[in-house]
């Protein structure tokens, strides 16, 4: 397995669409990793994600980065795909998996890219975990393994709870884990310290279930599969990443 690099390709043609190409391109490997990463919020995925796109050299592809970056062009730079998942989330409304597939049609280059994926936030229901091994079987390559970060509950709960931002710069801290040198006050900008609704532990509950029950299939769907690799997300997250890589070493 490749050793940790910070050099990270741009990932333009992921996040601008099919119009854009890479300026700074993966290094093509001889083993490249072709990975889906599934996790409940509070788990430290995101950071998994980007500490295993340095060392498996492999584009962390997340389709919130897409939406996000969608936000920042033109109207005439994004394609209809785009556009349309905008609209949607404007309206408050979820991106039905049509949008979204069409999003991923759009952006199959990156998952033939010779370097590899990590693909985060996609996909999210079975119907699109369908689709993706439909194009992946048409392009001639194979998903390595579904990585599932797991918590329980309490745990992420405690996690988000006790999560606090910034009213001001928007900074995040954590009660326990990453306090402010003054309580209740942010360190960057002096702003008062605050809890989001929904990062209250009633709140963190509901999110739970509807986690649960929106991907349990999905999870069943990969376990069918052969593909699907629980990982204990408790600890650091040099220790989660340690336990992520030796699960992967052991399946070369």
């Amino acid at each position: 397995m490749s050793e940790t690099t910070n050099l990270r390709p741009d990932r333009a043609a992921w996040l601008k669409g099919p119009a854009a190409s890479c300026s700074m391109k993966p290094e093509v490997l001889a083993r490249p990793w072709r990975l889906v990463l599934l996790g409940a919020p509070g788990v430290g995925k995101g950071t998994q994600a980007e500490l295993l796109g340095s060392r498996l050299k492999a584009c962390q592809l997340s389709t919130g980065d897409v939406f996000r970056a969608a936000k920042g062009l033109k109207e005439c730079e994004r394609s209809p795909a785009m556009t349309a998942a905008l609209g949607y989330m404007s309206r408050g409304e979820l991106v039905p998996d049509t949008t979204v597939l069409a999003m991923i049609q759009e952006r199959t280059s990156c998952l033939t890219c010779g370097g590899g994926f990590l693909l985060d936030g996609f996909p999210r229901t079975v119907t699109q975990a369908e689709a993706l091994q439909g194009i992946l079987k048409e392009k001639g390559i194979k998903l390595d393994g579904v990585l599932d970060y797991r918590l329980p509950l309490e745990e992420i709960v405690s996690r988000l709870s006790g999560r606090r931002t910034c009213a001001g710069c928007k900074a995040v801290y954590h009660v326990t884990g990453r306090p402010s040198k003054v309580a209740g006050v942010c360190d960057q900008c002096g702003g008062k310290l605050v809890q989001r609704e929904d990062d209250r532990a009633e709140a963190v509950r509901v999110r739970m279930a509807a986690y649960q029950q929106s991907t349990s299939p999905l999870t069943a769907f990969y376990e069918k599969l052969g593909l699907l690799i629980t990982i204990e997300a408790t600890g650091t997250p040099e220790e989660i990443f340690l336990r992520t890589v030796d699960v992967l070493q052991a399946r070369i």
